[in-house]
């Protein structure tokens, strides 16, 4: 009997050591699994670097969507405009409820403050470029509010970048005294502008007003491409903001040089 009780219990100590091993060995694979999955520069890397370039190019498209799409809305349906804020809200929550799509709605988001304020200043205030910054300004509060709660960072940085931008143009504006060709367009018909335009352009090419381009430029670039080091969603969004007001001001010149 003993001999029988000692034999079993041997016959029993290679299955506890094989468990043991099975299990040491389990864990390495879960170890050497994570390392991977970790470390990894393959796919989740790049998908994430493809991402954050599609965020920034985004940026750069809705900044000229109000100069070039609603702009032309404005003038002739503002209510229309106004109320078309409430589909851009609508759509960016609905895209912020799937995980695959909640940076688009986060961004969308951002973009209806602009949006909201170009609706607001252009259909109704555009005679006065004294109300130009109060009113694009109208999504400040809400934009500060939600990133001190760390919530919706890409939208709200690009709504930052892009108020940023209208800044620095109105900022050059009141420097290089072009307010009161601004206010002139505004009121004339459309066969009297090329010659504001032409005007407004002589202002721009003196000295000081290509000094001022100059350094104003200088300024847009250098807070354009500076968040770029950080490779986040973020920043990209508030950088092809900030670097498309170069883009847009750039279409403009063109424009008056053309008229």
């Amino acid at each position: 009997m003993i001999n029988n009780t000692l034999s079993s219990y041997t016959a029993s100590i290679p299955s506890i050591d094989t468990e043991l091993d099975l299990t040491v060995t389990g864990h390495k694979g879960i170890r050497e699994l994570e390392s991977t999955l970790s470390f990894s520069p393959s796919l989740p890397l790049s998908i994430s670097g493809r991402q954050t370039w599609l965020v920034f190019a985004a940026a750069v498209f809705l900044v000229t969507v109000p100069v070039f799409i609603e702009a032309p809305i404005v003038r002739s349906l503002p209510s229309l405009s106004l109320a078309l804020t409430a589909f851009w809200v609508w759509l960016s929550f609905t895209l912020m409820s799937r995980p695959a799509t909640y940076v688009w709605g986060d961004l969308l988001l951002g973009f209806s403050w602009s949006w909201l304020a170009g609706a607001i200043y252009w259909g109704w205030l555009r005679w006065e470029p004294a109300w130009h910054l109060p009113v694009e300004s109208i999504g400040l509060p809400f934009a500060c509010w939600c990133l001190a709660k760390n919530w919706g960072k890409v939208g709200n940085w690009f709504y930052l970048g892009s108020l940023l931008g209208t800044i620095l143009t109105d900022v050059y504006f009141y420097i290089a005294d072009l307010m009161p060709y601004w206010r002139q367009i505004m009121i004339v018909d459309a066969d009297v502008a090329p010659q504001i335009l032409q005007n407004a352009l002589i202002q721009v090419q003196t000295p000081w007003g290509q000094n001022w381009a100059i350094v104003l430029a200088s300024v847009l670039l250098t807070v354009g491409v500076l968040p770029l080091i950080r490779k986040q969603r973020h920043w990209y969004a508030f950088s092809g903001a900030v670097l498309s007001t170069i883009l847009v001001d750039s279409l403009f010149l063109l424009a008056a040089i053309a008229a």
